[in-house]
């Protein structure tokens, strides 16, 4: 099995989607410390993605998912980790394995409550002739799997860095973090509107215009009110 996939960031408010493919002949060539993302802290992820770029038996392969896809209404998350699973394999198999009569097998962590359904649409979707398997917590069970979320996780947090360097402290763009939802009020009423990084689809984004929308009413309810 020489490859592995897995994604970051399919449940975020803010930012874009990432996932990662690692092809490598010899799983037992990946470095010592290799786990599930979040079992590893911030540094030890980088410290573990940059020996694994550099390593020249490995290849590596990234696609990214932008808000603007998320928010299109003519495709659903599901739809996109599955596109994004493939993108990111096609490019890190090896083109000679393009044509070849063994055809490559790799596995994923399912993104769906059937892995076996995911597993196949990953498949199909995929321009390059592949065997994709999928299981769930095959992060945590598969160090070649782990060693993608890794990846995977470092180019979602640079992608949150340099959002935050560009607007000012936007948490990790989850839903439950209380500063990723500071963020979206204080932009939306400073502006108006959602800033271009918000998933505008997602639940949490909606509420948070609902709210400026109601809390800009009341004002000017009151404000009517009072006899000039």
């Amino acid at each position: 099995m020489p490859f592995s996939v897995d994604e970051a960031g399919k449940g975020p408010a803010i930012g874009s989607m990432f996932a990662a493919a690692i092809w490598l002949e010899n799983p037992d060539a990946l470095p010592d410390g290799i786990a599930d993302s979040k079992r590893l802290a911030p540094d030890r992820r980088e410290e573990l993605a940059a020996t694994l770029r550099a390593d020249d038996r490995v290849r590596v392969g990234v696609a990214e998912i932008t808000t603007d896809r998320i928010d299109d209404p003519a495709t659903d998350m599901n739809s996109l980790t599955v596109r994004a699973h493939a993108d990111a394999i096609e490019t890190a198999v090896p083109d000679d394995h393009g044509s070849s009569a063994d055809v490559p097998s790799g596995l994923c962590d399912a993104c769906d409550t059937d892995a076996d359904r995911f597993a196949g649409r990953v498949t199909d979707a995929c321009a390059v002739p592949v065997d994709v398997d999928a299981r769930h917590g095959a992060d945590d069970d598969s160090r070649l799997v782990g060693a993608a979320s890794i990846v995977a996780k470092v180019e979602r947090d640079a992608h949150v860095a340099r959002l935050a360097e560009q607007y000012g402290p936007i948490g990790s763009g989850y839903p439950s973090d209380p500063t990723t939802r500071e963020f979206l009020e204080r932009y939306v009423a400073d502006h108006g509107e959602l800033p271009p990084v918000a998933r505008a689809s997602w639940s949490t984004c909606e509420d948070v215009l609902a709210d400026a929308e109601q809390t800009g009413l009341g004002q000017f309810s009151s404000a009517s009110s009072i006899d000039p």
